[in-house]
C-alpha cells in the first residue's frame, strides 16, 4: 500500500501539483477508496487540460476546414483547358494561385475536370465538391444551370461562375466588362484595314458575347466609320473547322481584318489566316485574338489581342475565398478600372503600329475616367456617340 501511494507522490511531484501532493501525502492517513476518487478526478481534470492545449495546434487554416489546408478546383466547359482562350486562361490562373500558396496540383491543392459535353458539368462539379474542395469554379456561362443546381445542393462548398449570375448564397458571380477590350479591337481594326473591310466573328450567341461584338463596332464607328464589318456566329465554341470556313468567306470577300470572340472555333481564324499569309506573304492579312494573348497564334498574322483576364479574376477570388473574403451571393465585375480586360501589344509588323498605340492609349484613358461608356449591347450602340 505505501507502494501505490509513493508511485502516486511521484507522479504528481512531477506534473508540479504540489497542492495536490499534500493532499496525498495527508491521504495515506484516510481511506483507500477516498485516496483513489480524488487520483480520477486529478486525471480527469489534467486529461482536460491536455485536450484544450491539443486544440490550439488543430486551428482551421483560413477559407478551409479545420486541419487542412484551402484546395481549389475548376470545371471546364466544353472547349477543354488547352483551348488556347477562355479556358486556358482560367487553368493558367488557377496555377499561379497554387503556386504562390505553395499548392500542388491534385486532390487538397488546385486541380481541373475536363468537360467533354455540357452533360459532364453537374458530374464534375459534384466530384469537386465531394473530394472536398473549399472552392470550385464553373468557366463560361454555360455552366450557369449547372452551378446553380449543385450549389443549392453542396451549401458546405464555395462556388464561382464565370460570365453568369447565379443567385446563391455560396456562389460568387464573376463578370466582365467586354465590350471595353472589344471597343479597343475595334479601334486597333479600323486603323489597320486597306480595304476598310473587316469582320467580327462570334461563338454562340449570348450577352457576353454580345458585350465583345457591340464594343467592336463602337471602336470601329468611333475610328473610321465608313468601315465595312461582316459578323457571323459559328454556333459553337470548339469548331475550329467551322470558324476557318466563315473566315475563308470573309477573306475572300474583301476583309482583311477579322476578330474573334469564338473560343476554341476561333484556332480556326488563325489557321486560315496564316496559310494565306503564306501564300500570298505580302498581302496584308489580319486576326484579332481573344481573351488571352493568342499572339502565339500567328506571329505574322495576329495583329493584338482583345484580353480578357480570366487568370486575374480567377487568382482574385481564390485568394478572397482563402482570406474569408469570398464575395458569396454577390457579382464581381472587371473591366478596365480593374485591369480585367484590354488590348495586348500590338504586333511590330503592323504598318502604323505607333498611331494604334496612341488611339488605344487616348481611349483606354477615356473609358477609365468615365468620359465614354462603351454601349454593352447592340441596342445601346444605335444610340452611342463617341463625341
Amino acid at each position: 500500500m505505501n507502494l501505490f501511494f509513493e508511485v502516486i507522490c511521484l507522479f504528481l511531484y512531477i506534473t508540479n501539483h504540489t497542492k495536490l501532493f499534500r493532499g496525498y501525502i495527508y491521504l495515506k492517513k484516510r481511506k483507500m477508496g477516498i485516496a483513489i476518487s480524488l487520483l480520477l478526478a486529478a486525471g480527469t481534470l489534467l486529461g482536460a487540460c491536455g485536450k484544450a492545449n491539443d486544440n490550439k495546434g488543430n486551428e482551421a487554416t483560413k477559407g478551409g476546414e479545420k486541419g487542412k489546408a484551402f484546395s481549389v478546383g475548376m470545371v471546364t466547359d466544353i472547349g477543354g483547358v488547352d483551348d488556347k482562350s477562355f479556358n486556358q486562361s482560367s487553368w493558367e490562373g488557377l496555377q499561379k494561385f497554387g503556386k504562390e500558396n505553395g499548392l500542388k496540383k491534385g486532390k487538397g491543392g488546385y486541380d481541373y475536370l475536363q468537360s467533354t459535353s455540357d452533360a459532364d458539368y453537374v458530374t464534375n462539379l459534384n466530384t469537386l465538391s465531394r473530394q472536398g474542395y473549399d472552392l470550385v469554379f464553373g468557366i463560361g456561362f454555360l455552366m450557369q444551370g449547372a452551378v446553380d443546381e449543385v450549389a443549392k445542393q453542396q451549401k458546405d462548398t464555395k462556388f464561382a461562375i464565370i460570365d453568369s449570375e447565379v443567385k446563391e448564397p455560396n456562389v460568387a458571380s464573376v463578370l466582365f466588362k467586354e465590350q471595353e477590350a472589344g471597343f479597343l479591337a475595334g479601334v486597333a481594326a479600323a486603323l489597320t484595314t486597306k480595304s476598310d473591310h473587316i469582320g467580327f466573328i462570334g461563338g454562340m450567341e449570348n450577352a457576353v458575347i454580345e458585350r465583345f461584338q457591340a464594343g467592336y463596332l463602337a471602336g470601329v464607328k468611333a475610328t473610321k466609320p465608313s468601315v465595312k464589318v461582316d459578323v457571323q456566329y459559328a454556333g459553337a465554341f470548339d469548331k475550329s473547322e467551322a470558324g476557318q470556313s466563315i473566315a475563308s468567306k470573309m477573306y475572300s470577300t474583301g476583309a482583311d481584318v477579322i476578330f474573334h470572340a469564338a473560343g476554341g472555333t476561333g484556332n480556326g481564324l488563325f489557321k486560315e489566316a496564316t496559310d494565306r499569309k503564306a501564300k500570298e506573304p505580302s498581302k496584308g492579312i489580319w486576326a484579332i485574338g481573344v481573351d488571352r494573348d493568342q499572339s502565339d497564334m500567328g506571329p505574322d498574322v495576329v495583329l493584338t489581342s482583345a484580353l480578357k483576364r480570366v487568370d486575374v479574376a480567377v487568382q482574385d477570388t481564390a485568394k478572397k475565398a482563402q482570406n474569408g473574403d469570398f464575395p458569396g451571393g454577390q457579382n464581381i465585375l472587371y473591366g478596365l478600372a480593374e485591369d480585367g480586360v484590354g488590348l495586348s501589344p500590338i504586333n511590330a509588323k503592323a504598318a502604323n503600329k505607333d498611331a494604334i498605340d496612341k488611339a488605344v492609349s487616348d481611349w483606354t484613358d477615356k473609358i477609365k475616367s468615365g468620359s465614354l461608356k462603351v454601349p454593352g449591347t447592340l441596342d445601346e450602340l444605335k444610340t452611342f456617340s463617341p463625341k
